[in-house]
């Protein structure tokens, strides 16, 4: 949907499905609910992910069908998981395979001929993906600018996403890896994932490079990191997804490497995405105010013209903090977003 000049939608990677199948079914099972619940009478646009499988498997003309028949268009694309990315371990193989590989060259390409047939006229379509690597990968940046440079004319913009513990964790990183390595290369820009500045004790962004996507999306806080929050902590220590946690003075590639170090702190940040609009998990708060703060920023001068809820640990997330349907806290979600951009 458009708020001011920018399009607003949620991403459709909290829904488990690996296939196209799957993927279709989703859109029909929850989509369609979101949208009667936020944007009935108007077109609602479609923050898609579609796995390598699903994209593969896709049939453009049967998707283009289903979106006019009910009032939606696709604007954006999630690039960043290849693969499987529900109920299996993923952890750092997220990533996989990364800019480092041509297989993510490919992938990208799969992606760009699908967006191009999807996004309405007039609009320019964007997919998020690896900030280059995983950070024990090492930095090969020649051979990541090549294969980006590949993937630089395909009639989209592609959006690095910047990540804890990757070889580009913040806009800063990505602005200087862009103006170090990438600075002729056109169609590139930042996919600002607002739970991973905060997560790094990141203020608002400071850029020239463009930011093509704004994931919004908060992570857990924890202050102070007593026994009593150690032991409440654990329940967040999923086996599917990596969990960075920073505090002000050391990181920690995944939560349970957190918990196993005794070293006193004041504050943990977790890259563990909770639903936006609640400003507290039990005895825990969120990133929710630095989220608001940057909504606050583009409401005041458009930071980016594509903006999406980004909300895909639901199904890990402790019971009694997702006990309503899914359909109805996305929606909330979104209504969180609305209220504070109207």
């Amino acid at each position: 949907m458009k708020v001011g000049g920018s399009h607003l939608t949620y991403c459709t990677n909290v829904h488990a499905g690996e296939s196209w199948a799957d993927v279709r079914a989703n859109l029909e099972r929850y989509t369609l609910a979101v949208k009667a619940r936020v944007c009935p009478d108007e077109p609602f646009g479609v923050g898609l992910r579609l796995s390598h499988r699903a994209a593969t498997e896709l049939d453009v003309g049967e998707l283009r069908a289903f979106l006019d028949e009910h009032g939606l268009y696709v604007f954006t694309i999630n690039g960043f998981p290849y693969g499987p990315f529900h109920g299996t371990p993923v952890k750092e193989a997220v990533y996989r395979p990364d800019w480092l590989e041509r297989e993510r060259v490919t992938y990208t390409e799969l992606l760009a001929g699908i967006l191009t047939q999807l996004v309405p006229p007039g609009v320019t379509g964007t997919i998020s993906t690896v900030p280059g690597c995983f950070h024990a990968r090492g930095i090969d940046a020649v051979r990541i600018s090549d294969n980006l440079w590949r993937c630089s004319d395909l009639g989209i913009v592609l959006a690095l996403e910047p990540e804890p513990a990757c070889i580009i964790e913040t806009v800063a990183d990505a602005t200087r890896f862009f103006h170090d390595h990438l600075r002729d290369v056109p169609n590139l820009g930042i996919c600002l994932d607002a739970c991973h500045e905060a997560v790094l004790f990141q203020g608002m962004p400071v850029t020239d490079i463009p930011i093509a996507k704004l994931q919004l999306s908060c992570g857990l806080v924890v202050s102070p990191v007593d026994a009593d929050a150690r032991r409440e902590l654990a329940r967040f220590a999923d086996d599917v997804y990596l969990h960075q946690t920073q505090s002000e003075h050391a990181n920690y590639d995944d939560l349970p490497a957190a918990l196993a170090d005794p070293a006193p702190s004041d504050e943990w940040r977790i890259h563990f995405h909770v639903p936006i609009f609640r400003a507290s998990l039990g005895p825990f708060s969120s990133t929710q105010p630095y989220l608001a703060e940057l909504l606050a920023a583009h409401k005041q001068h458009a930071i980016s013209p594509h903006l999406e809820v980004e909300t895909y640990t639901w199904d890990v997330l402790p019971a009694e903090f997702r006990a309503e349907p899914i359909e109805d806290a996305i929606a909330r979600e979104l209504h969180w977003v609305l209220e504070r951009l109207a």
